[in-house]
């Protein structure tokens, strides 16, 4: 029995966010799921956020987004 197997790679949205890119999640479920599976794979706790630039969402670290809420 032969199998295909696409080759291509995923190649994720990403947007501009200060001086580089961020992938972007078209919504807040799938940023949500993949802070979930990067916890699970490789054990960093992410939040996700909504950018100030489009309609998509992007993930963050803990300790960053707990120090944007205490400058505001």
């Amino acid at each position: 029995m032969t199998r295909k197997y696409n080759n291509s790679s995923y190649i994720p949205s990403k947007c501009w966010v200060g001086d580089g890119q961020k992938i972007s999640y078209p919504t807040r479920e799938e940023a949500e799921v993949a802070a979930r599976v990067a916890e699970y794979d490789h054990h960093i706790k992410l939040e996700v956020y909504k950018c100030e630039y489009g309609d998509h969402w992007h993930l963050t670290s803990i300790n960053f987004q707990k120090n944007k809420h205490k400058r505001s």
